[in-house]
């Protein structure tokens, strides 16, 4: 639905648009942009290979494996949704913005190394938490430095979330029952 608002400059764009200017440039910019950054391949990237090597090392191997493959997905998904809508960002006159690839990239990152680290934490409700709050964290820095509209930053989470399901369900597979 979120892209098809995009697509067809549906009744959503106007709203979307409006909200976008009136918080682009709101916050301390160090902050934001700290936020911002954390979306960045540089950051998020490493966090989830230390999760994979802990996974690998602990014999959660297939669960390694399939952390890497749907981080992987994301470029897959996002670079085509983004040529394909081809949506201008809010302060610049380029294009291919939607869905915002750093939201994703935060999201499957820190949301797949929860994953692979929770079951071997006695507090397993910490990371997926931690998790959240990054993601959110990324979101609010992208739309708050004025790199994203916040459709933008909502498709990328339904486009996370899928990731995200998917590679739970994927990992749950294999499993026998207890």
């Amino acid at each position: 639905m979120l892209t098809w608002q995009v697509l067809a400059d549906g009744p959503l764009l106007d709203p979307d648009e409006r909200l976008g200017v009136e918080l682009a440039g709101r916050g301390p910019a160090p902050l934001t942009e700290l936020f911002a950054d954390l979306g960045n391949m540089q950051v998020a990237v490493p966090v989830l290979a230390c999760a994979v090597l802990v996974a690998w090392f602990r014999r959660a191997r297939r669960a390694a494996l399939y952390a890497v493959l749907t981080m992987a997905a994301v470029p897959a998904l996002v670079v085509p949704l983004k040529l394909w809508t081809d949506r201008q960002g809010p302060l610049t006159e380029a294009t291919g913005y939607y869905p915002s690839g750093h939201t994703t990239t935060a999201m499957v990152a820190y949301g797949t190394a929860a994953l692979l680290l929770s079951p071997h934490l006695k507090r397993s409700w910490v990371t997926p938490v931690a998790a959240v709050l990054l993601t959110a964290a990324t979101s609010v820095g992208l739309v708050l430095r004025g790199y994203h509209w916040p459709l933008d930053v909502v498709a990328a989470w339904c486009v996370g979330g899928v990731l995200l399901l998917a590679l739970r369900a994927g990992s749950r597979s294999g499993q026998r029952p207890k």
